[in-house]
């Protein structure tokens, strides 16, 4: 592993645009010229509601600069803040290892199980248990080596008390099916105000795959809601249907990369990859089907029409934001620090495909301004989190992966 390198961007005053930053409404709506100036990729849709898409550009008012903290890490995938400082970081090709303050990378933590490093999946997600103080549990998904294929899973256990290990390793949740693939694993976790844990899943991309996302029979294609041991809230929405799966919260998406719970409001959000022209920021409620195949914006890879789509759908729910073209989503956090007060409430969100980081502005559940950050980097940002003096710290999934800090100047 290469050492630390700190390394800080030339930074620019960005100045503010004629729109709010924050969520105030005591601030008018941004009134800019939308952020994206690429012609979409399917100009004969239309957003369903007004600011679905390329809402308007805002700025932040503050220098700010970005460091690379640490770098040598291989496609990292997932960024976890312990309560010392230090940071878990997950590579996709099956490591997890501790980044200190100072940007030392540890050796891998042993006691994971195997995983499914090939195409899209490996090592995903870490977070930390809300009783960590407690019990030091944590919780990460992977892509489980199977018979025939794989599959996502998501398991817990305890961190050791020197960093070095997991111990009483538990799988809590395991997508039924299995299957012989490389793509749409999801996965992202967060645990919610009501305490149990959100899990994003995609439905493994293949054309053949697709109707699984509308199958209450698969996890393919879901958020999943279980409590903290694995076992099912008896409040989930299929609970006691015959035919569904009794761990899913919502149904209908394609590959979701990235979910957070808003502060002040306790609302679960989530974001996925779409096809060309198609990703989408959703609002998650309970029993909720979000379209896809069959409701979707943007267009097949090849530039052909989604087979059988429209963007909207009877008993569907409609994206509150999608992007034409696509950023690439990876994961997401809601600003809750206090470096940055314009973005009290705002939502972060990694850009893979964009290489960049993207700042939403949210009003009334809408979006009401689009920033774009981090566009000097020039690499893939996998996740997104804040740290305790509310910086903003990303990792990059390339080769070569990056921890990088972005705060005030």
């Amino acid at each position: 592993m290469r050492p630390a390198l700190f390394a800080v961007s030339a930074a620019a005053l960005l100045l503010a645009a004629c729109g709010a930053n924050g969520q105030s409404e005591a601030q008018p709506a941004a009134t800019g010229a939308p952020v994206e100036t690429r012609p979409p990729n399917n100009p004969d849709q239309k957003p369903a509601h007004e600011g679905q898409t390329r809402a308007p550009s805002v700025s932040t008012a503050i220098a700010m600069q970005h460091a690379v903290v640490a770098e040598g890490l291989e496609h990292p995938w997932g960024l976890a803040l312990l309560p010392d400082g230090q940071w878990l970081v997950t590579e996709r090709p099956g490591r997890m290892r501790v980044v200190s303050v100072e940007g030392q990378i540890g050796s891998p933590i042993s006691g994971l199980p195997a995983v499914a490093a090939r195409g899209q999946g490996g090592l995903l997600d870490v977070i930390l248990s809300p009783t960590f103080a407690q019990d030091r549990t944590i919780y990460w998904s992977y892509a489980q080596p199977r018979n025939g294929g794989n599959g996502t899973a998501v398991a817990r256990g305890r961190l050791s008390d020197d960093l070095s290990r997991i111990e009483n390793v538990q799988v809590v949740f395991q997508v039924k099916d299995t299957y012989d693939g490389d793509k749409h694993f999801g996965s992202s976790l967060v645990f919610g105000p009501d305490g149990k844990l959100y899990i994003t899943i995609g439905e493994r991309s293949d054309k053949p795959m697709r109707p699984t996302a509308q199958s209450l029979t698969s996890h393919h294609g879901k958020v999943i809601r279980i409590n903290a041991d694995g076992s099912v809230p008896s409040d989930n929405p299929f609970v006691g249907r015959e035919g569904a799966l009794p761990e899913i919260w919502s149904y209908g998406h394609r590959n979701p990369q990235g979910i957070a719970v808003q502060p002040g409001t306790g609302a679960v959000w989530s974001i996925e990859h779409g096809t060309r022209g198609g990703d989408e920021l959703n609002l998650e409620k309970a029993g909720a089907n979000f379209g896809w195949p069959g409701a979707a914006y943007g267009i097949e890879y090849n530039g052909d029409a989604i087979p059988g789509a429209a963007t909207t759908q009877e008993g569907t729910v409609q994206p509150i934001y999608y992007w034409d073209p696509v950023i690439a989503p990876g994961g997401m956090v809601f600003y809750d620090g206090a470096m940055f007060p314009d973005w009290k409430g705002n939502a972060l969100i990694g850009g893979l495909g964009s290489k960049h980081l993207v700042r939403l502005v949210l009003r009334d559940g809408r979006v009401v301004g689009e920033e774009r950050l981090l566009t000097g980097l020039g690499e893939r940002i996998r996740d997104v989190a804040v740290g305790p003096d509310g910086a903003v710290w990303v990792v990059t999934d390339e080769e070569n992966g990056k921890l990088v800090r972005l705060a005030r100047r």
